[in-house]
């Protein structure tokens, strides 16, 4: 007991306590305090969508085009698997392979402005997160899925609707997916371009998790292919472009004995059967969330507990 209390003891007790609380501060100011750093709705506002031009006094237009979509919106067909108005095609088919449950969404728009993308609250920032469903719905989407999770990375280009947010790139050979303002996809390497070069070249959005799956019409992975220490078999969601204003997004559910999940491989061969000529795939596990008419349509978990897992962002269609 003397021991204990003598004056070494009592150090090596101190310095036990202060590490283990530098520790848990680091742990939880990493990934579990929020930390808004930009509010985006005045600043999104101010910025020019596609192919727009400045204007001081555009008002009356924007009324006249919210008034128009909102017509077009209510006079849209809309079933459980499909929407179509004038400017937005969109189906949804299940498929059951692999020993899996895959959701196959086919989209067709008629204008790169309908394909956006949205942050958690309005807000980049990190820990900022929300559900892709309430995300969705706050952004009056048509359908959505869940982005990259920028918020869980300290590293990885985030430019939205736009906006450069973050211009550090991933280490290692991380590639991102690019969407330029004519709605085309293309997959780079971090590691070779600049987030202010791409931007320079006409990227609207820029999302980071990789890897690419199909480029140029030719599958890029193989059946070692994974994101980290990820198991082969996973819960999925990815995006891919047919043609122009053409898209597929694929989400699959996994880690049940019902549906046991895809490897990258598999994925990769979902696009490369639906003639995508690029495809990209985001965040994936308990994150993969397809959102569609006001509705979760797959099956949310983590292999632990179910229901969506609340992210930073989403990818969506709508207006």
């Amino acid at each position: 007991m003397k021991k204990i209390l003598s004056k070494p003891y009592r150090w090596a007790a101190l310095y036990s306590i202060i590490l283990t609380g530098a520790i848990t501060f680091t742990l939880v100011d990493t990934f579990v305090l929020p930390k808004s750093i930009t509010n985006i709705s005045a600043k999104a506002t101010e910025s020019k969508t596609i192919g727009s031009t400045p204007s001081t006094s555009n008002s009356k237009s924007s009324t006249k085009d919210s008034s128009m979509k909102s017509e077009t919106q209510e006079t849209a067909t809309i079933t459980d698997k499909s929407y179509v108005d004038e400017n937005i095609k969109i189906t949804i088919e299940t498929v059951r392979k692999y020993n899996s449950n895959i959701y196959v969404a086919d989209i067709q728009i008629s204008n790169a402005e309908y394909l956006k993308t949205a942050l958690a609250n309005n807000t980049y920032g990190r820990n900022i997160t929300a559900t892709t469903s309430d995300i969705a719905e706050s952004n009056k989407a048509i359908f959505a899925v869940n982005g990259d999770f920028y918020g869980f990375r300290d590293g990885g280009y985030v430019l939205r609707n736009g906006i450069s947010y973050r211009n550090i790139a991933r280490s290692g050979d991380n590639e991102a997916l690019v969407i330029d303002k004519e709605g085309n996809l293309s997959v780079v390497a971090e590691s070779e371009v600049a987030l202010d070069s791409l931007s320079n070249k006409g990227a609207w959005q820029v999302l980071s998790f990789g890897p690419g799956l199909v480029e140029n019409g030719n599958i890029v992975v193989n059946s070692s292919s994974e994101v980290g220490q990820a198991m082969s078999s996973n819960p999925r969601t990815a995006i891919g472009q047919i043609s122009k204003l053409h898209y597929v997004v694929i989400v699959s559910d996994g880690r049940t004995s019902d549906s046991e999940g895809l490897s990258l491989l598999q994925l990769a061969q979902e696009f490369k059967e639906r003639n995508c000529t690029t495809a990209y795939n985001l965040d994936g596990g308990g994150s993969s969330t397809m959102y569609f008419n006001g509705e979760v349509i797959n099956n949310p978990t983590s292999g632990k507990s179910i229901g969506e897992r609340k992210v930073s962002d989403i990818v969506y269609v709508g207006y």
